[in-house]
């Protein structure tokens, strides 16, 4: 069975012909088959009803038209005149004409890409690869179609006609017709790095952040990238299919949840319209929501996607409807959430303001804070998406109550998906991050409803081995760190790709010293301004507050230290669970002390 995206059941077809037809390609193709149905597709963003990829057949668009021949008044190789509503003349493009239009577009966008095209021979330039284009009427036959003449007008061969499409003709012979449409048939099979580049070309939506917001396809003469990094396959079928209703994703770190969580808002904005409901982001962590935030606005969908953290949310939420905000102390973000919870159930802050509602990093919201905000979905819509990760829940209130999500509102029965493979991190990474969390990762099933904890497993990528350094004193550490992050800087790394995550304050300041004295660009968060994504800058922040990020270099100075008098021994695993996993490339590990978390790693 092909892989059909948006998935069969989530996506919305504009006549039953064309349901029936992704019904039979999804059936009678093979595994290896790609589908995409009214996806938006290169420079232009076009929507062919139907993209067919396949590694060795190559790329196909498919127009479907599900007329009846007696609506049909003309028909030239240009133009087909048509009966419409109220039995109207209407004029439109030929149905061939139009896919064929759209896949030169797409073609034309491949064959910029030097690693797409075949290099000598007598295609030079050209794709490596077949490409065509036909078209499905869904209620002609082919005996209609040639006693109707249809023949002056496309090619037999480039048309598949209803009795071709029907459920009992055999899976070859629907093959065959496909195999047919495909007019330039020169190159060879496709390897899994150009399907990659294929993907990253025609859908701009699946490119991973921030490269896909750094090339520009209305330009021209831009250079493509040399490495193209996309969402695998699994994630981006969720990211499209993900329909209305609550829906869960349980996903370990790197598994591309924010990913999906940012495809989701960004799709829900763009078909909103001028009188629709804003869009709300919600995290727990500042850094993260500034990180949602300015990708929004990179996008331009701030006005649409309000992304905030979750206390500064709440805030608001007393400013905008007149409720008392708590003074400074202790005790005021717990009040300033009393007093929203308060206000809502008494009807003095309205429920059901949001066309949408994404959680990320559910993990870290008490149960109550749950209750609170699914009451924000707007009933008409009823547009809820979480996303969790239990091996993350670093803050002990999430954990502090077992709970299921019906009883916060979250009706996801049925809905729930997990995502157990990471792709953030290379294998040695993961590895490394794995011998800190020790027995934390063990993979615990639950049903729909429950929280469960999901064990990663590696995508397979490889890198740099994490270098675990021993030194005598933290003051030692910290001009390591800074020598290290200067020595990856004259590799090609900019400063701002790099981050040093500390436990605590006093581990921050020693850092941020030690960069002053090597006189490396910086900022410490909390002192000087906040996280700014995007700054070039080396990025000091506490191991906490980097929840949700990823950096391509990683120091973790400090760790010899942990757990640290008082505190315990699982819960600092999870927190430098967490700091570590934010690294993609490179992580360096500092320690000068023989604490226990130290000791699960090998030092050099």
């Amino acid at each position: 069975m092909a892989t059909l995206i948006p998935s069969i059941g989530t996506t919305s077809f504009d006549s039953t012909g064309e349901r029936r037809l992704a019904e039979r390609l999804e059936q009678k193709l093979d595994d290896d088959y790609l589908l995409w149905h009214n996806v938006p597709i290169g420079p232009k963003q076009t929507y062919p009803d139907f993209v067919v990829l396949h590694p060795r057949r190559g790329l196909l668009i498919l127009e479907t038209k599900d007329w009846h021949l007696d609506t049909i008044q003309e028909a030239t190789k240009q133009y087909w005149t048509i009966l419409a509503n109220g039995n109207t003349p209407k004029v439109l493009m030929n149905p061939l004409a139009q896919a064929r239009h759209c896949a030169i577009q797409v073609v034309n966008a491949l064959e910029r890409d030097p690693q797409l095209v075949q290099a000598a021979g007598p295609h030079q330039g050209k794709l490596a690869f077949p490409w065509g284009h036909g078209v499905v009427l869904t209620r002609i036959t082919r005996k209609q179609f040639d006693t109707a003449g249809l023949a002056e007008a496309i090619e037999p061969h480039l048309v598949i006609c209803k009795d071709e499409m029907e459920e009992s003709v055999d899976a070859e012979r629907f093959q065959q017709r496909l195999w047919a449409m495909f007019t330039y048939s020169f190159g060879g099979a496709m390897s899994l790095p150009q399907l990659d580049r294929v993907r990253w070309i025609m859908f701009p939506q699946v490119r991973v952040e921030p490269q896909g917001t750094l090339f520009d396809d209305q330009d021209a003469e831009a250079d493509l990238p040399t490495i193209m990094r996309v969402m695998d396959l699994q994630q981006e079928q969720l990211a499209r299919s993900l329909g209305e209703g609550h829906r869960v994703i349980h996903g370990v770190a790197g598994s591309g949840k924010t990913m999906i969580l940012g495809h989701r808002a960004e799709y829900l904005a763009r078909a909103s319209t001028p009188t629709s409901k804003p869009i709300l982001i919600l995290c727990y962590n500042v850094p993260l929501a500034m990180k949602l935030a300015s990708v929004m606005e990179a996008k331009g969908l701030a006005d649409r996607v309000h992304a905030r953290n979750f206390h500064k949310w709440c805030r608001q939420q007393l400013v905008a409807f007149g409720q008392p905000i708590p003074p400074q102390g202790p005790q005021m973000f717990e009040q300033m959430v009393n007093n929203v919870i308060r206000g809502v159930e008494r009807k003095q802050i309205p429920s059901g303001q949001y066309q949408a509602v994404l959680i990320d990093e559910g993990h870290d919201f008490a149960p109550e804070w749950l209750k609170l905000v699914t009451q924000m979905v707007d009933p008409a819509t009823n547009s809820l998406l979480l996303l969790y990760d239990d091996a993350q829940s670093i803050y002990e209130r999430a954990r502090s109550r077992q709970f299921s999500f019906k009883s916060v509102g979250v009706q996801a029965q049925g809905r729930t998906t997990i995502l157990k493979i990471n792709y953030r991190n290379t294998r040695q990474i993961l590895q490394t991050a794995s011998l800190i969390a020790a027995d934390l990762l063990t993979a615990d099933d639950k049903d729909d409803d429950g929280i469960p904890l999901v064990k990663p497993v590696s995508c397979g990528r490889d890198g740099a081995a994490p270098v675990v350094i021993r030194l005598p004193r933290p003051r030692d550490e910290a001009f390591a760190v800074a020598d290290h992050l200067k020595a990856a800087h004259q590799e090609g790394f900019a400063w701002g790709d790099m981050a040093i995550l500390c436990r605590d304050w006093d581990g921050m300041e020693l850092c941020a010293m030690a960069l002053r004295q090597r006189g490396l660009p910086h900022q410490v968060r909390g002192k000087g301004g906040e996280y700014q994504p995007g700054a070039d800058v080396i990025h000091v922040m506490t191991t906490m507050a980097s929840k949700g990020l990823e950096f391509p270099v990683v120091a973790l100075p400090g760790v010899g230290h942990l757990p640290g008098d008082g505190r315990d021994e699982k819960e600092e695993a999870r927190i430098l669970y967490v700091a570590a996993t934010r690294a993609t490339q490179r992580l360096l590990i500092t320690l000068s002390s023989d604490g226990e978390l130290g000791r699960r790693l090998p030092a050099q």
